[in-house]
């Protein structure tokens, strides 16, 4: 199962600035969003994201916010984002079928949001090089469980080829001059 631009939406989960400190690697794990939400830019994907009851936790971190949008952002108490009865409001008025998912923390919010979506019968993409957690095991085995349930798992560079599916695509020279370095 290929991914098609046309199908797909970008879900950014949880990355909180208050929460980053203490997650593994987490500067690159914002750097890996931030590059898969600017590539959803280029090949005109929808991104959508949440926040864990940001009143408490503070909101996504300030230049991932930006790429994302404010409008685009949505708060939540469930763990599962596409539970929260506002966030899959926002996210079903996109009509894809395809979740392209990054973000954290892989064992909680991530998890049960990919479960939760597979249920509903979406297609779920989980980007192994664009999720994190506290404990570098925690994803281990979040990633083991999710693929064992039916998510793909893939990389930020896999999302971007098949995206684009030939060299003969219109964005494929900004692609190959901006997002492979």
């Amino acid at each position: 199962m290929l991914l098609s631009k046309n199908k797909s939406i970008v879900t950014v989960v949880d990355v909180q600035a208050r929460l980053l400190p203490g997650v593994h690697e987490h500067d690159q794990l914002v750097d890996n969003c931030k590059w898969l939400v600017r590539l959803a830019h280029l090949m005109d994907v929808p991104v959508i994201g949440s926040e864990q009851y940001p009143d408490g936790l503070g909101h996504t971190e300030d230049a991932l916010r930006d790429l994302v949008g404010e409008a685009n952002l949505h708060g939540k108490t469930l763990f599962s984002c596409i539970d929260d009865s506002g966030f899959e409001a926002a996210f079903n008025a996109h009509d894809r079928q395809q979740v392209v998912l990054c973000g954290m923390e892989s064992h909680a919010c991530v998890v049960q949001s990919v479960l939760s979506m597979l249920d509903k019968g979406l297609e779920v993409f989980v980007v192994a090089d664009a999720i994190s957690a506290r404990n570098p095991l925690d994803t281990e085995i979040a990633l083991r469980r999710v693929e064992r349930a039916g998510a793909q798992l893939v990389t930020r560079e896999m999302v971007g080829f098949e995206w684009l599916r030939g060299s003969d695509a219109a964005e494929f020279r900004t692609f190959s001059k901006e997002f492979l370095r």
